[in-house]
């Protein structure tokens, strides 16, 4: 239910964002929701217990599978249709896909659906912690390859020097100071979860307003629509299967083959949203990048949940 609250959350935001742009205009939510997200990351480092990173990881086979996942095996089939997009509208959508699959995975929904499908728990903790450390790094390396910095004003090494103040360094002295704080994070992990997705929720207002004051989306029809969400339900389908027969193939454990497919399918919506913020700050562009994400988003919670149920019923 509270994920459903998020999402409706969301909706709410984009529908405020084109009723009421100018709110952009009057708050300083760039400098919010930068501050924010150096709390996100900061918290993050908080949760991070280095008992369970350690206990993860010794299964090193599954480590690999799911990082491959998340980082070659999503964006290589996105590259697949690369020669397909040659006009400049379709080459943004295309990129956002690019931006979509390059994504580290989710930690806490990954974590709890594997727990429910009754999965490997902490290889679960430790690639979705690792997935979002490597993504700071190569999720924007991916996006350069393909992105015009003239055209967009931007300059990777200030990229990765905003990302390194903003993401890395809150969360270092996050993970330094957990043994002081876990016990205060775990009886508080409720509310962080809502601060969190505050946080998002203004940066996906944020970004709409700027686009829906750009007019970006006046060529985005309802068809446009379904074709990204049949993109998006492809793409999520090829992985979840391609980690099944390879867990197979491998030979893993019932229990390591959920963990391979939960984990290694997942996309973050709070790592899509605050990169988004750094690499494009206010620019029209975001919300064309956010829409594959958060239907990706939506999409993974509701199919994944039924998958989880079915492999906990299959193990009662």
């Amino acid at each position: 239910m509270k994920k459903h609250l998020f999402i409706l959350a969301l909706l709410l935001a984009i529908l405020a964002s084109y009723v009421f742009p100018q709110l952009s205009e009057v708050l300083p939510l760039g400098i919010i929701t930068d501050v924010g997200i150096a709390f996100i990351f900061f918290f993050y480092g908080l949760k991070l217990s280095p008992t369970e990173l350690k206990l993860g990881m010794r299964n090193y086979k599954l480590h690999l599978l799911i990082q491959a996942a998340t980082f070659i095996i999503f964006p290589v089939l996105v590259l697949l249709f690369y020669p397909i997009f040659t006009s400049e509208e379709s080459y943004t959508y295309w990129l956002a896909f690019l931006f979509l699959a390059a994504l580290p995975s989710t930690v806490s929904s990954s974590v709890v659906m594997v727990s429910l499908a009754k999965g490997n728990i902490s290889a679960a903790i430790f690639n979705a912690s690792l997935s979002g450390i490597i993504g700071v790094v190569v999720t924007p390396l991916w996006l350069s390859l393909f992105l015009d910095t003239s055209e967009n004003g931007i300059s990777f090494l200030d990229v990765f020097s905003k990302l390194g103040i903003q993401i890395l360094i809150p969360l270092g002295i996050g993970f330094l100071l957990h043994k002081y704080f876990k016990k205060l994070v775990a009886k508080h992990k409720a509310k962080l979860s809502v601060f969190d997705k505050s946080v998002i929720t203004l940066i996906v207002y944020n970004s709409f307003s700027h686009s829906f004051k750009a007019n970006i989306f006046n060529e985005l029809s309802l068809l446009d629509l379904l074709v990204i969400l049949g993109g998006v339900a492809g793409l999520f389908f090829t992985v979840y299967a391609l980690l099944g027969f390879i867990s197979k193939k491998l030979h893993f454990s019932k229990e390591d083959e959920i963990t391979a497919r939960f984990c290694g399918s997942k996309k973050s919506l709070v790592h899509g949203s605050v990169m988004l913020q750094v690499l494009f700050g206010n620019a029209s562009s975001t919300g064309i990048f956010l829409i594959p994400i958060m239907l990706y988003h939506i999409f993974q919670l509701m199919v994944v949940a039924v998958f989880a149920n079915k492999f906990q019923q299959r193990s009662s």
